[in-house]
């Protein structure tokens, strides 16, 4: 199983305690994969800053492949800082410093080195939108986690990516259920195989078109629920995959129940780590 991440990378900064973790939604699912047993890889823009140098090498010590992510010049890590309420983090608003921050464009040369991987991944904050069609003939699974923001799911916005994705993730915590039915047949009708609605701890919801799937969740108390949603989503998929989920296949029963368990079981053991998973560097 080879899966790589494509797009963002940011640091998390937890302004209370004056120490920066690496992150991103991209870069999360190519450390978590790893994590799950999987060939795991990143391919993004690297600042060369020390925010950046802290992404390059915790990945690198994970065992991720980063060869095809060079450090580029003139580039500023985006800076998201955090607090922590009993365990849970709180976004308090995220900063690009002075310098410049750019949109990873895929060439022809990156688009033939998907090619090897079995899954490849990509995010709403990654801003890639404009370049997910250059996915298209790839035969890779290709996932996307469009979060929960309004903007990622406007008309436009969905048919940009949609037709070129086969599993989508959509956090659902701020829509009644109507309208997370209603969003989830829109993406279906746009082209997406699989729709998966998570709604905190009151669950998940896997959509194929014509059936609706229950998901699993495992309650913990929680260290720090920096990257919960990323480590569920990556282990579901991957789990699915290795199930024998391929994008033109039905999915069965014993297949999505055995894949929402096995990222409910994940999900719960990263909310026992500081940090999405770790690497804690004081700034």
């Amino acid at each position: 199983m080879r899966v790589i991440g494509i797009g963002d990378n940011v640091v998390d900064r937890y302004i209370n305690k004056r120490i920066m973790f690496p992150g991103g939604n991209a870069v999360n699912f190519a450390a978590y994969a790893r994590q799950c047993g999987a060939e795991s890889a990143y391919l993004g823009l690297i600042a060369e800053d020390k925010e950046g140098k802290l992404v390059r090498d915790s990945l690198r010590t994970m065992g991720v492949d980063v060869s095809s992510s060079p450090i580029r010049e003139g580039l500023t890590t985006e800076r998201c800082d955090v607090v922590l309420n009993e365990g849970d983090r709180v976004f308090q608003g995220c900063s690009y410093g002075e310098g410049e921050y750019k949109t990873l464009t895929l060439s022809e040369a990156d688009v033939e080195y998907l090619k090897q991987f079995d899954v490849v991944h990509c995010g709403c904050y990654g801003c890639m939108e404009e370049e997910m069609k250059k996915l298209e003939g790839l035969r890779a699974l290709r996932t996307y986690d469009f979060s929960s923001e309004e903007e990622y799911r406007t008309d436009d916005y969905l048919k940009k990516v949609c037709p070129y994705i086969d599993i989508a993730l959509f956090s659902a915590e701020e829509m009644d259920q109507e309208q997370a039915k209603a969003l989830r047949e829109k993406v279906i009708r746009l082209g997406t195989k699989l729709v998966v609605i998570t709604n905190g701890t009151k669950g998940q919801i896997l959509w194929d078109g014509k059936k609706e799937y229950p998901g699993l969740v495992k309650m913990v108390e929680p260290v720090d629920t920096m990257g919960a949603g990323d480590s569920f989503f990556t282990a579901f998929v991957i789990a699915m995959a290795e199930g024998g989920y391929e994008k033109e296949k039905p999915v069965s029963e014993e297949m999505v129940r055995q894949a929402f368990s096995k990222a409910a079981e994940f999900s719960a053991k990263t909310c026992l780590t500081e940090g999405a998973f770790g690497f804690g560097t004081a700034y």
